[in-house]
């Protein structure tokens, strides 16, 4: 039984799991951040199952998630748009994040 072998990478420059980011991904990110106040930028690394992701979270802990195609890249796409930009592993989530999800599960018909 070879339950722990390793798995190799496939051949052919498959950049991993998933898929990258789509220009649909960075419009749905930058209307976040021109409809929304005092967003914030938050690069969460490459998993198994998901490609790197850049997480904006509003002033009132909104937030919303779509990959992106390398940290670099989430962090050219925070300084274009004059957004701050933080490594998810480094700071954690703001309290304003969970704060908005505890509200959104309590009172859902509001979201």
């Amino acid at each position: 039984m070879a339950l722990f072998r390793r798995r190799r990478k496939p051949s052919g420059g498959d950049p991993g799991p998933g898929r990258a980011a789509s220009r649909a991904d960075l419009e749905h990110l930058e209307n976040f951040v021109r409809t929304r106040r005092g967003v914030e930028a938050f690069i969460e690394p490459q998993t198994t199952v998901t490609e790197t992701t850049v997480m904006l979270i509003a002033d009132d802990g909104e937030w919303t998630r779509r990959r992106i195609d390398s940290p670099e890249n989430a962090r050219r796409f925070a300084h274009r748009l004059a957004i701050p930009i933080y490594d998810v592993r480094l700071v954690g989530y703001p309290q304003r994040m969970r704060d908005f999800n505890e509200r959104r599960k309590r009172r859902p018909e509001l979201y």
